[in-house]
């Protein structure tokens, strides 16, 4: 799949633009602040309705407007969809050939898209929110029902840490907390599986890139660690018996604390590198070859799941690989994947991926084609 064609209106700093793309790879040269993030952070936008910057849709309009506007134009194997994504104070509104999708769930999966950013290179030495953010953006891209079990699982733990809270300083319904605690479970098992699942595809495809990107020096290891201590080969069934068993046996403590001290909002993802912990004992070097990793991996995962490669987006992150990382990556997605790159300059980026890309100058939220 690949954009042909994105308008945006009042987005960020970006007025008005209407830009058509090479289906191979489009470098947008610019200062910082000028807006190329901004472009690239609209595609993502398009694909994902929500932000890989911020939480706060508002921060996405322009200022002193009501209202920003991101259109696209996707070519996928099966045909030509339009898509349109209007975001307002009253909300979000989507739309696919002109038809207005009344949940968000069924928008999502049109266009897939895979961010690499320099802040992706945290997704291994960062926090384990950063991980699950990871996880949970991933795999909705590829299973809207996931999606769906994880709305319904963080609007149950608001309600029921709402209530345990309530239960600290008196004595409160106890037959509530027993149906969202119910609840609960059911969710937390249909995330804990589908993670699972996941992580373990995953692994599979990360671990050849990462001996490939090291010359066969050193082996990845991706492992899922939910914060109840279960087995991947558990059914459904098992896993919801066995949240249940575990939130009736820290019913009094999570009561006390007034949270809810298990579940998917607490698992983590670990990377080993040659049988040891990477987030801890890693290098740089290792942390950032094993992010690279996952992100190729991701590529090939998503082409694997829905039949064709999404859509890369790589935001000032080549400056940030030395020189065979960024081989291996331009390698990597050569003539295969749409991809967009920002960056201050070209010079000392050697690969003919980038030699051949079209160029775009952006200047104060406007964009020109170069050649």
């Amino acid at each position: 799949m690949y954009i042909e064609q994105l308008a945006l209106t009042n987005y960020r700093n970006i007025s008005t633009a209407e830009i058509a793309f090479d289906p191979e790879v489009n470098v947008f040269i610019g200062e910082n602040a000028q807006g190329k993030t901004n472009f690239m952070e609209a595609a993502y936008v398009l694909g994902m309705a929500k932000s890989h910057r911020t939480p706060r849709d508002k921060e996405l309009i322009k200022w002193d407007e009501s209202y920003a506007k991101i259109e696209g134009d996707i070519q996928k194997k099966n045909g030509n969809i339009s898509m349109k994504l209007v975001i307002s104070e009253q909300g979000k509104k989507a739309r696919l050939n002109q038809l207005e999708q009344k949940k968000l769930s069924t928008y999502l999966g049109a266009l897939n898209v895979v961010m690499f950013a320099p802040e992706d290179l945290n997704l291994v030495k960062g926090s384990p929110q950063v991980r699950r953010r990871f996880l949970d953006m991933e795999i909705g891209q590829v299973s809207p029902i996931y999606m769906h079990h994880l709305s319904t699982y963080v609007k149950i733990l608001k309600q029921r840490n709402q209530l345990l809270k309530k239960l600290q300083r008196s004595n409160g319904d106890m037959l509530t907390l027993d149906v969202l605690t119910e609840q609960l479970s059911k969710a937390a098992a249909h995330l804990t599986e589908k993670r699972f699942a996941f992580v373990r595809l995953l692994q599979e495809l990360a671990a050849p890139v990462h001996a490939g990107i090291t010359e066969q020096r050193e082996s990845l290891t991706v492992t899922y660690a939910p914060s109840l201590k279960v087995s991947e080969h558990e059914e459904l069934a098992t896993l919801e018996k066995e949240y249940m068993e575990r939130f009736e046996a820290m019913r009094e403590k999570e009561i006390e604390r007034g949270t809810t001290l298990i579940g998917p909002h607490r698992d983590d993802l670990l990377f080993y590198v040659n049988e040891k912990e990477v987030q801890t004992y890693g290098s740089q070097g290792q942390q950032r070859t094993a992010a690279l990793s996952v992100k190729l991996a991701e590529l090939e995962l998503i082409r694997q799941e829905v039949g064709e490669y999404p859509i890369l987006l790589l935001d000032d992150v080549l400056s940030e690989l030395d020189d065979s990382r960024q081989s291996h990556l331009l390698n990597t997605i050569q003539g295969k994947v749409q991809t967009f790159v920002t960056t201050t300059s070209v010079e000392g980026i050697d690969h003919e991926t980038i030699q051949r890309a079209s160029m775009f100058a952006v200047h104060q939220g406007t964009i020109m084609k170069m050649r």
